[in-house]
């Protein structure tokens, strides 16, 4: 059997040492990264890639595309998948600063819970994401839109940057999103008082809701928070936290170390998922979806 190859695809100065890490633990024996690269390199890296080996390889020979930004990602996903000259194919992988598999692994954690403790599940619940110009907001809207949720983007510094973002989720995927003003407590308490979900995406070590703001929502079911690092981006939700009690004692919180164990094997199950088909795979946030969901039980 040939070696398994991964090409890894970055526009940034570097490739992330983290996706690097995760795809030599799930089994590729060679990989290579490439930096600075733009949308006007993927063909010639992909048709290198595709024409250098028998098409019986194509299955051992992956590409995966980092950066961070999701519609970057998308696009360079696009431009591989039209480079190819059937039967020569490859393996496509995109997650771009692990906000695919984040972003699925922490929706996915919010349904299990919807599930658990109410007996529901993600469809017309109005899900509202902080840190909504962030990459890992924009994958789980994205995602809840999809399933029939109803999220909202808020915006630290207004609404103007989220309402692009929301319109450009329109245009690629034929979705509502909505986007409101964060860039004050009080807008922020207005724009969690209809929330039955609330999502914190937001920069490493920022405090976003205070117990008190948590009072301005009294439909909250799950709330879930992606950072890792004190202080917390919502009070009263623990890095550990799974299903713990919040505050207010309305609704339960999900932690960054729950969202990240279910992260962490979605993506690693994703890469394996490469090395052991024998078709060539195109896999994006919506497989992480489906694959964090079984993950997260």
């Amino acid at each position: 059997m040939a070696r398994s190859i991964l090409h890894m695809l970055t526009p940034l100065k570097h490739m992330s040492p983290f996706d690097v890490n995760m795809a030599i633990d799930a089994g590729f024996e060679t990989i290579v990264t490439y930096t600075g690269v733009d949308l006007a390199d993927v063909v010639s890296l992909t048709q290198d890639s595709i024409f250098s080996r028998a098409p019986q390889d194509g299955t051992r020979t992956g590409l995966f595309i980092g950066g961070k930004n999701a519609e970057d990602a998308l696009d360079m996903v696009d431009r591989a998948k039209k480079a190819f000259v059937p039967p020569f194919a490859n393996h496509v992988f995109a997650d771009p600063a692990g906000s695919f598999t984040t972003g699925a692994a922490m929706v996915a954690e919010v349904a299990r819970t919807l599930r658990a403790k109410f007996d529901t599940d993600l469809k017309g619940k109005r899900i509202v994401i902080f840190g909504g110009a962030g990459v890992v907001a924009y994958v789980a809207a994205v995602i809840g839109a999809l399933e029939g949720a109803r999220p909202v983007l808020v915006g630290h510094d207004g609404e103007e940057r989220v309402s692009k973002i929301a319109f450009t989720m329109k245009w690629r995927f034929g979705i509502e999103v909505g986007a409101v003003d964060g860039s004050t407590p009080e807008a922020r308490r207005a724009a969690i008082r209809d929330a039955e979900v609330i999502l914190s995406a937001g920069p490493a070590g920022i405090p976003i809701l205070s117990a008190e703001d948590l009072e301005s929502a009294p439909n909250l079911m799950v709330a879930s928070d992606v950072n890792a690092v004190p202080p917390a981006g919502i009070a009263g939700i623990d890095v550990n936290a799974v299903d713990v009690a919040l505050p207010t004692g309305k609704g339960f919180g999900i932690g960054a170390l729950a969202v990240g164990n279910v992260k962490y094997q979605t993506q690693c199950r994703l890469f394996r998922r490469m090395l052991d088909s024998d078709q060539p795979l195109c896999l994006d946030f919506r497989d992480a979806f489906a694959l964090a969901v079984e993950v997260a039980g």
